[in-house]
């Protein structure tokens, strides 16, 4: 989790400078019940703001996804349903094909971060696998090294109702942790095991907590086994296409898009990036450097939207972050941006209800009307803030979902 507060003091002083080059990714209230987009930016300073934005977001470096990844495979779109049921009412929810509303609530009120691992498993020259056997493997090492602790990990495997077993017969699907060794050298552990039926058709669920242990704590991982057989029978096995489980090769029928994926649900405090010294030019050029230092673009913005000059009591602000506009559409795939909102305005006396004033603040007013020299007036700023959520590719395979505390402004007073 990462609070806000100080960052937001930072972008708007640094937002004093004036240029004209590419869109800043800011939409502020115009003083007319209107939000319009900021003025522009040069490249320095709309560079200077993303990396502010990625240490907030916990980032030392924008992730690198070659081009806009479609969400496709069944692990993204697990999370983006995460991320939409998050937004509903349960008068307005929509039922999800992974059965999200089902889900302990207490789990995802507790997870302060998500991770969908794709199965990266593809065979070795030489390697000998049972035919009705499937392997998995999942890149653990994305798990990031702020997490504090793992509140529980699933595999999820995904049935057909298409079917070529008979009908009247149960079955299990197993999954095994490979401990160490190849081939025939393998020592294997059972995971769990679970009943099902021909024709049935959804996502099953194996609790992978011990095992993820066991790989971030030795950092040996050799993969799973996924496998099926009659129940009551284990050595009976039967083929994971017959049974209509996707395994880890694609299913012939689904495209791909159901295989198997890892989720792990986390806990702790997402701690800003280490800060990195980064090289920067800093040649005088007067396209980028023709900045008018005493101008505040809050209170002096640049013509032609109409702002409003004139100043007001106390009151939340419109502005909203375009991810967008920051060329970021790439690699965050919700929200496109969101309203922040901020506090601004005029803490004078008297001090009315709707400004939310503390009793210290009203004392320091009186004082100030006393003693303006001595005294400063009360500071306008947030007496409540919000979480957001967001959704990104942490890498080419695997996409995380976040929550950052105190991002939102939903009132403010004067203090």
């Amino acid at each position: 989790m990462v609070t806000s507060a100080s960052f937001w003091a930072f972008s708007f002083n640094y937002f004093i400078l004036l240029s004209s080059a590419t869109f800043s990714g800011l939409y502020l209230d115009n003083g007319h019940d209107q939000t319009v987009i900021h003025r522009s930016l040069s490249h320095r300073e709309k560079q200077h703001f993303e990396l502010e934005l990625l240490d907030l977001l916990g980032l030392q470096e924008r992730p690198r996804v070659s081009r806009a990844t479609p969400v496709r495979s069944a692990a993204h779109k697990y999370l983006l349903d995460l991320y939409k049921s998050q937004l509903e009412t349960p008068a307005r929810s929509t039922r999800s094909q992974f059965d999200i509303n089902e889900m302990d609530s207490s789990i995802l009120e507790e997870s302060d971060a998500i991770l969908s691992l794709k199965n990266l498993y593809r065979s070795k020259p030489n390697e000998s696998i049972a035919e009705d056997v499937q392997k998995l493997w999942f890149d653990v090492k994305t798990i990031p090294p702020s997490i504090d602790g793992i509140i529980r990990a699933e595999l999820r495997v995904f049935q057909s109702s298409i079917t070529s077993l008979p009908s009247d017969k149960p079955y299990s699907i197993a999954v095994q942790q490979i401990k160490k060794g190849e081939n025939e050298d393998e020592i294997l552990e059972l995971v769990k095991i679970i009943n099902t039926t021909v024709g049935f058709e959804g996502w099953h669920s194996f609790n992978m907590t011990g095992p993820l242990s066991d790989w971030l704590s030795s950092g040996n991982n050799f993969g799973l086994y996924l496998r099926a057989f009659e129940s009551g029978m284990p050595d009976t096995l039967v083929n994971l296409s017959d049974l209509g489980v996707a395994g880890g090769t694609p299913h012939p029928r689904l495209d791909g898009e159901d295989e198997p994926f890892m989720v792990v649900f986390m806990h702790g405090e997402a701690k800003r990036a280490p800060r990195v010294r980064r090289q920067t030019r800093h040649r005088k050029k007067k396209t980028e450097n023709s900045e008018t230092p005493n101008m505040n673009p809050l209170t002096e913005p640049s013509a032609g939207h109409g702002w409003s000059q004139s100043p007001r009591s106390c009151q939340i602000q419109s502005l909203f972050v375009n991810f967008k506009d920051l060329e970021w559409q790439d690699w965050i795939i919700a929200p496109v941006g969101y309203s922040a909102y901020y506090c601004s305005g005029e803490c004078n006396f008297p001090l009315n209800a709707h400004m939310n004033a503390t009793n210290h603040a009203i004392v320091q007013t009186l004082v100030n009307l006393i003693n303006p020299l001595k005294v400063p007036r009360p500071c306008c700023a947030p007496t409540k803030l919000t979480p957001i959520s967001v959704l990104y590719f942490v890498d080419e395979s695997n996409v995380i979902l976040k929550k950052y505390k105190n991002m939102v402004v939903k009132s403010c007073g004067c203090h």
